[in-house]
C-alpha cells in the first residue's frame, strides 16, 4: 500500500554481477553538522510512537521541524504541488486510503478526490493540472491520471490483477512517467510510460529489485532504488541514463537507502537511511559525495520531496 520497496529473491551470481563497476561509498560523512546555506525546503513523512504517522517539513540544512498534519490516522508519501504552495499526500483518515491536500504554510488538510476505492500514491504533474495516483477503484492496483479542473480519471497502466505498481513520477516535461511494477517474472523493475500513447518502456537493468524511481531534473535520467544484491539488509540507490543505459551508484551506504529525490537545482539529492538506526533524512551531494544529515531526534523519517524553487 504505501509504496516501500521490497526486497527481491535473487540468486547469488545475478548479485554478484550487479556490483561490477559501481563507483560506491563504504559509509557516510560525518552528518552532525547542517549542510551548505539552503533555502530549499524538505517535506517528509514520521512515524512516532504507536504507528502514527504525520507530515512534516523541514530546512534542507537542518534545524526545527514543523508538522503539517495532525490526525489519527496514517498521514503518508507526501509531494509538494509545482507551485510550493501545498503538499498532496495519502491518508486512511477516512477509513481508506485517499488523496488529500494540506497548504504548505499550514492549515486544514482537504480530500482531493473521494471513492470507494484504495488510492494512493499522489504525484502531481509539472503544470498543476493533472495528478498520477494508484488505485483500486476497477479491481486491480492500476496508474490513473486525474485531471484536477475537471476531476475526470484516466487509466493509463494496468499490468494485471496480481502485480504491484508503485512509485509514479512524472517527467519536468509532463509528457512521461515512470514508476515500478513487478510484472512478469523476477521482480521489481522500473518503467517508463509515454502518457499520451500508454506505451511502456523498461528503464532497469536486467536484474530484479528496481524500485522508487524518480525523473532527475532535466529529465534525461532517473533515480532509483536498487535491491538486486545480496544483502536484504541493505540497498543502493543508483543513477540511469536513459539515453545509454550508463548506470552510477549514489549511495551504497551499509544500510537500507531508500526514497530519492533530486533537489531543485539537480546538484543533490535527499533520500532516506537506516544508516543510523532508523530511518532518517539525508542529503547527499553529487559532486563530491559528501553528506548531510538532516532529521533527529524520535521517529522515523521517510519519503521526502524538495519544495520547488519560486
Amino acid at each position: 500500500m504505501t509504496g516501500r520497496c521490497p526486497a527481491p529473491a535473487t540468486v547469488l551470481l545475478l548479485g554478484l554481477l550487479a556490483c561490477r563497476g559501481a563507483v560506491s561509498q563504504d559509509k557516510p560523512a560525518p552528518a552532525s553538522a547542517p549542510g551548505p546555506d539552503s533555502a530549499d525546503i524538505l517535506v517528509f513523512e514520521k512515524k512516532l510512537g504507536g504507528g502514527k504517522e504525520d507530515i512534516y517539513v523541514i530546512p534542507a540544512r537542518g534545524g526545527a521541524e514543523r508538522r503539517l498534519t495532525d490526525d489519527p490516522g496514517t498521514d503518508i508519501l507526501p509531494r509538494f504541488t509545482p507551485d510550493g504552495r501545498s503538499v498532496v499526500f495519502s491518508s486512511d483518515r477516512s477509513g481508506r486510503f485517499q488523496l488529500w491536500e494540506v497548504p504548505a504554510d499550514g492549515g486544514p488538510a482537504q480530500r482531493i478526490r473521494s471513492s470507494g476505492a484504495e488510492e494512493w500514491q499522489a504525484d502531481p504533474s509539472p503544470d498543476g493540472g493533472r495528478i498520477a495516483f494508484l488505485s483500486d477503484i476497477e479491481g486491480p492496483v492500476s496508474l490513473f491520471i486525474l485531471n484536477r479542473s475537471n476531476g475526470a480519471i484516466r487509466l493509463l497502466v494496468r499490468h494485471g490483477r496480481r502485480t504491484d505498481i508503485g512509485n509514479p513520477n512524472w517527467s519536468p516535461d509532463g509528457r512521461r512517467i515512470v514508476f515500478s511494477s513487478n510484472k512478469g517474472l523476477g521482480g521489481h523493475h522500473v518503467y517508463v510510460v509515454d502518457v499520451a500513447t500508454g506505451q511502456e518502456q523498461r528503464a532497469s537493468g536486467f536484474l530484479a529489485g528496481a524500485c522508487e524511481p524518480r525523473f532527475s531534473r532535466d529529465g534525461r535520467s532517473v533515480v532509483f532504488v536498487d535491491r538486486s544484491h545480496i544483502a536484504r539488509n541493505r540497498s543502493r540507490i543508483v543513477e540511469r541514463d536513459l539515453a545509454s543505459g550508463t548506470e552510477r551508484v549514489l549511495v551504497d551506504w551499509p544500510a537500507l537507502n531508500y526514497d530519492p529525490v533530486f533537489s531543485p537545482d539537480g546538484k543533490e539529492i535527499a533520500f532516506a537511511s537506516t544508516v543510523a538506526g532508523a530511518n532518517a533524512i539525508y542529503r547527499l551531494r553529487l559532486a563530491d559525495g559528501k553528506s548531510w544529515r538532516v532529521t533527529f531526534g524520535p521517529g522515523e523519517a521517510r519519503h521526502p520531496d524538495y519544495a520547488p524553487r519560486r
